[in-house]
């Protein structure tokens, strides 16, 4: 008798400094994206259907994820039950070795069960370090997982003011990136945190005690395309004297993503996507 598919809820997470992104990429293109890497894993574990690893949440090239998600459908051949969820997890993670990707919790779920569409929550946190004269002095262990910004003072109370105004619900179209399936996508999000403060870090810690690492940290249902970047090189002008508290909230009203400062958005590599929240009655099938 032949089974039924079983859909999964996997998190995983990666490093996104040798991926297109998490997205799935033509196969033809130098850099494939972690989605390819997760579909390849599970169809050598030969499901009987085709295989669709459907991401949860959407990052860019060189952005981090310590937590992402995304649904799956595994249909055994013949009469085998269905892979338990942490003979799932080993199996991918002995699959995806190579690979600086890693299952971290498999869940089975209801087969309506969508990763992207039934997510609470999504955060952000992104890293930024100070106190370094030169990115060469970075530490190693910090390579591309960080925001160098030099030798100097940031004003963190101008931030942390300026972090206020984009607080709550907003339109927040000033700070989305213009993309194929932007006027489709609602402008209006509620940020539910966004906030500052000091982060650490093992190398801080033992080796590099003059730098200094922050943490922004930006929470939503959903958030526009390459949003977080762009409010992040906001504050970051603000704490460096280009762009006041007055002018965040200009920026917020104008509603215009032509109305964001050319340049200032902030690199992938500082980004890192740390959790995707669901109701805990979708983790039981």
């Amino acid at each position: 008798m032949q089974q039924s598919s079983t859909r999964y809820l996997l998190f995983f997470q990666y490093l996104g400094s040798k991926y297109s992104g998490v997205m799935k990429a033509p196969a033809h293109q130098p850099l494939l994206g972690v989605q390819n890497h997760l579909e390849n894993a599970v169809r050598r574990l030969k499901p009987v259907n085709e295989v669709l690893v459907s991401i949860s949440s959407r990052t860019d090239t060189g952005v981090h994820a310590l937590c992402n998600s995304a649904h799956v459908d595994i249909q055994r051949r013949g009469d085998k039950p269905p892979f338990t969820e942490q003979v799932l997890t080993d199996a991918l993670n002995f699959l995806l070795k190579p690979e600086p990707i890693r299952i971290t919790r498999a869940y089975r779920v209801r087969s309506d069960f969508h990763a992207r569409y039934r997510a609470l929550s999504r955060t952000y946190v992104y890293r930024l370090t100070t106190g370094i004269r030169h990115p060469s002095e970075l530490p190693v262990t910090e390579k591309d997982l960080c925001w160098t910004l030099g030798d100097m003072e940031l004003d963190i109370s101008a931030m942390k003011k300026a972090a206020a105004v984009l607080m709550g619900t907003h339109d927040f179209s000033t700070f989305r990136a213009l993309s194929s399936d932007a006027p489709f996508k609602n402008p209006v999000k509620t940020m539910e945190v966004v906030q500052m403060q000091p982060g650490l870090s093992f190398s801080q810690r033992h080796f590099h005690r003059d730098v200094q690492f922050w943490e922004l940290t930006f929470q939503s249902r959903s958030f526009l395309y390459k949003q977080v970047r762009r409010m992040v090189g906001a504050l970051v002008a603000v704490g460096r004297g280009k762009l006041s508290v007055a002018q965040i909230q200009v920026l917020l009203d104008a509603r215009d993503s032509t109305a964001y400062p050319q340049n200032i958005a902030a690199p992938a590599c500082g980004l890192f996507l740390i959790n995707v929240e669901y109701d805990s009655s979708d983790l039981m099938p």
